[in-house]
């Protein structure tokens, strides 16, 4: 499933460039005209950022979000700055079909193991994200020294099925994603649903996801940059089912 990118700033959609907040590019005024395009084109999964909550700690876009999903019949997660059950809850209540949990599974993974308990693995993703397979949190504004792989296998052992997982060095690059990266997730994580994100180029890149194994991937600044088209992706989602 190929799943196209829409992050959240000041009611905006933007790309940030690895992340960084000083280095954005404006996509579009109108977040939900664009999401109302992803769903014509026969897309049916959207993964919405909320780049104002992850700085924040909060959400923060919650109104876009809405709008977001008025304009859209699919699928949707998100994530930036949820950080409580009540959070979660409220985006579920909003219509989000999957919250996904990313700084907390760090710092509070009792949290995240609640979360898991109260509204089911279906629910809830954790996203991890990291440079050199050290995790970063706070909208990657903070680096940790816990691994890649040793955060994977915490939260799995908790009841967490999908996993989000962002190579930081490679968002917003176009350099390529992190195939290596994925390759090995897989192969130590057999039962994990992992979701590749992160420095695709094109339609190559999707490809060479999907052969390695990888049955979801986002698409974010391809897309913005006209590297690959909506159409394009629908056609390749079409035969990757």
């Amino acid at each position: 499933m190929i799943i196209p990118a829409i992050d959240l700033k000041d009611g905006h959609s933007v790309r940030l460039y690895q992340g960084d907040y000083a280095k954005q590019m404006l996509v579009a005024q109108v977040p939900e005209e664009q999401a109302k395009a992803i769903d014509e084109a026969g897309l049916n999964a959207l993964h919405l950022v909320d780049l104002d909550g992850a700085k924040a700690k909060h959400p923060v876009n919650t109104e876009t979000v809405r709008k977001i999903r008025r304009n859209f019949e699919g699928y949707i997660e998100l994530g930036g700055g949820i950080r409580t059950l009540e959070d979660i809850s409220a985006c579920l209540e909003i219509g989000i079909d999957r919250v996904i949990l990313g700084s907390v599974a760090v710092t509070d993974p009792e949290l995240v193991k609640n979360a898991l308990q109260k509204f089911g693995e279906e629910k809830i993703a954790i996203g991890i994200d990291g440079m050199n397979d050290k995790v970063a949190v706070n909208g990657w504004l903070e680096k940790t020294e816990v691994t890649l792989e040793e955060l994977m296998k915490e939260m799995e052992a908790i009841g967490a099925k999908y996993f989000i997982v962002t190579d930081t060095s490679k968002d917003g690059t176009l350099a390529g994603p992190n195939i290596d990266l994925y390759r090995n997730l897989k192969k130590k994580f057999p039962n994990a649903v992992i979701t590749a994100s992160g420095g695709i180029s094109g339609l190559a890149d999707v490809k060479k996801l999907l052969f390695c194994g990888v049955r979801e991937i986002i698409v974010g600044k391809a897309l913005a940059a006209g590297r690959v088209t909506l159409e394009e992706l629908s056609e390749v989602n079409r035969h990757a089912r």
